[in-house]
């Protein structure tokens, strides 16, 4: 595909864009680490105090600020000194009370975790070895929106026949875009997850690094930063089945972690419709629509809200989906499935797993019945969806 690719804009435009982006990014997190710091070190302090009182009277010692995380949070404070501080996105811990699901629940992987305790409330084959599918544009999201400015949002990609013909070639799902259709950036991160369109996810990756292969580049050292790279390696940015390209369930579970820690990607992936502005090409714009969010929401959860999540589909991993969701009293949740027999019992699963061990009334007994399945088919099943 990029053999033939004639970059639109110059290698000295592109180096001013990342270093734009990367002294953005370094602001935001001077900002959130000033915010972290007026929290934490008055507490500290205060501890230190009441230490150093007993231990050399009167004497005060200053405690320095917690050393920061990647993502521009403290690491927790453990009670041994000498014990490593936790990544801020490490996976789940799974303990005695993880429930082991059994060959009855349908989904062949599942990791369930409750995001305030950071334990596997259940699991089954949870790192055993997948193609993330379309699970991966969630990366692709994550990794563009740290890649850009809020104001690169309204500029605009031209779309190119090299990204149109590897959509068409590999049997991709797309929004559609056309040839020599131009349309906002922001669009194209709500194509990448609403219509899973690869044609979006790719322009993305053109967008920000130049070349789909420069762009997985990013998202490799994404997985290297988020610590999970001894697991998980993706090939490309919109999930086709590549033996190298590979997770598991609990990995796409920091992924997802990570993504919703973000402002663009926490609205993208939480949005159940989007509407495109005109084009020639469309004239009347389109809706786009998450069908994951809107198919669930009437589904029994037990009233956990599922606030964002992207389903995924190729032959070697069947259907698989990830999401997160919510109790009433603001307690946080992710869950992650793998090789459904179809959309629907994806969706079923998720369902299931949240009022089964989530819910305020939940118990720790089994797995609840499953619910009954419909004949509708969902949209955008076939290829990488």
């Amino acid at each position: 595909m990029d053999e033939e690719y004639k970059p639109i804009i110059t290698d000295e435009e592109r180096a001013a864009r990342r270093a734009q982006r990367a002294e953005a990014r370094r602001k935001k997190q001077r900002e959130k680490r000033r915010r972290q710091l007026r929290r934490v070190v008055p507490c500290g302090l205060l501890a230190v105090l009441c230490v150093g009182l007993v231990t050399v009277g009167a004497q005060l010692i200053e405690k320095p600020a917690p050393e920061m995380g990647k993502a521009g949070r403290p690491f927790q404070v453990t009670a041994a000194a000498s014990a490593p501080a936790p990544e801020p996105y490490a996976r789940a811990v799974s303990g005695p009370d993880t429930i082991q699901l059994g060959e009855d629940f349908p989904s062949r992987c599942a990791v369930l975790i409750d995001l305030d305790t950071r334990t596997v409330l259940a699991e089954k084959n949870a790192d055993t070895v997948i193609s993330p599918a379309s699970m991966t544009k969630i990366l692709t999201v994550l990794v563009a929106a740290e890649h850009i400015t809020e104001a690169e949002l309204d500029d605009t990609f031209t779309m190119t026949i090299d990204i149109t013909d590897y959509c068409y070639v590999n049997g991709c799902s797309v929004v559609g875009l056309m040839v020599d259709e131009t349309v906002p950036v922001r669009e194209l991160f709500y194509g990448t997850i609403l219509s899973s369109g690869a044609d979006a996810a790719l322009g993305l990756a053109t967008y920000v690094a130049g070349s789909q292969e420069a762009f997985v580049a990013l998202m490799n050292e994404k997985l290297e930063e988020l610590g999970i790279a001894d697991t998980a390696h993706f090939t490309n940015c919109v999930g086709l089945y590549d033996e190298a390209h590979k997770c598991t369930v609990r990995d796409m579970a920091v992924i997802l972690e990570a993504a919703m820690d973000n402002d663009l990607c926490r609205e993208v992936l939480g949005a159940r419709t989007y509407e495109t502005l005109p084009t020639a090409d469309h004239p009347e714009g389109q809706i786009l629509s998450n069908w994951f969010l809107r198919r669930i929401e009437d589904k029994d959860t037990g009233g956990i809200e599922v606030t964002g999540a992207k389903t995924g589909y190729v032959v070697e991993s069947g259907n698989c989906a990830a999401s997160y969701g919510e109790r009433p009293d603001g307690r946080r949740y992710i869950c992650v499935t793998a090789d459904a027999h179809s959309a629907w019992r994806a969706i079923y699963d998720h369902a299931e797993l949240y009022k089964a061990y989530c819910s305020a009334e939940a118990s720790s007994g089994e797995v609840i019945p499953a619910a009954p399945e419909l004949e509708e088919p969902m949209e955008n099943t076939s290829g990488a969806s």
